[in-house]
């Protein structure tokens, strides 16, 4: 009889100190082999609200400091957040490109300078305009016994596939996105096609 190997599984949890603070990071691996992790800063009790972020891996942003999206500033903001509250969760899925891959989505940016939109680079390559999944995290808050959270966000949509995935999640918290004059037309058309929150007077 073969056993069924669990779609998501827990792996290792090792130290990690950081500029921002101490955290402990988690390693969490898909059964087709993909790796996330969870970062987890300072102590909380099960039925504490939980302060976390949940971000996509962006390697021009995270890493490269492109100016192009909004990520790396976003994820600093997030796990300096989480220090200032005193404990919290950052979830880093490693979904590139809102999941169509880094050299997928470097054509996209391709097509971007020629004078598309992010979501019309992606439709015109074949994909979505959006092909992440959030099943993951409700294992890695699980494991983590976090059992209602506060989500800091600018997407509500967000905050609705953490629901039906039966997270509790109490309140939506936006966070600060780092208007440049190279992310400015991408932070319009993810509020004008994508739903997200932003003040529309910041694209006048």
């Amino acid at each position: 009889m073969t056993t069924k190997q669990p779609k998501y599984e827990y792996v290792s949890s090792a130290r990690l100190p950081t500029r921002f603070g101490d955290f402990t990071i988690h390693g969490f691996v898909e059964a087709s082999g993909q790796e996330h992790v969870a970062l987890s800063y300072g102590q909380w009790q099960p039925e504490d609200v939980v302060p976390i972020r949940i971000h996509s891996e962006c390697l021009t942003g995270d890493a490269l400091f492109s100016t192009r999206c909004d990520c790396g500033f976003q994820l600093e903001k997030a796990l300096q957040n989480i220090v200032d509250k005193g404990c919290g969760v950052l979830l880093y899925l490693r979904q590139e490109g809102r999941g169509i891959g880094l050299l997928n989505k470097i054509r996209a940016y391709n097509l971007q300078d020629t004078g598309m939109d992010t979501v019309e680079a992606n439709e015109h390559l074949g994909f979505d305009a959006d092909l992440r999944s959030y099943d993951i995290c409700k294992l890695m808050l699980d494991t983590l016994n976090v059992n209602q959270v506060e989500l800091m966000t600018n997407n509500p949509r967000k905050m609705q596939a953490l629901e039906q995935l039966g997270i509790n999640v109490t309140a939506r918290k936006p966070i600060d996105h780092g208007l440049t004059k190279d992310n400015k037309h991408y932070l319009k058309t993810k509020t004008e096609k994508l739903g997200h929150a932003f003040d529309p007077h910041l694209f006048k």
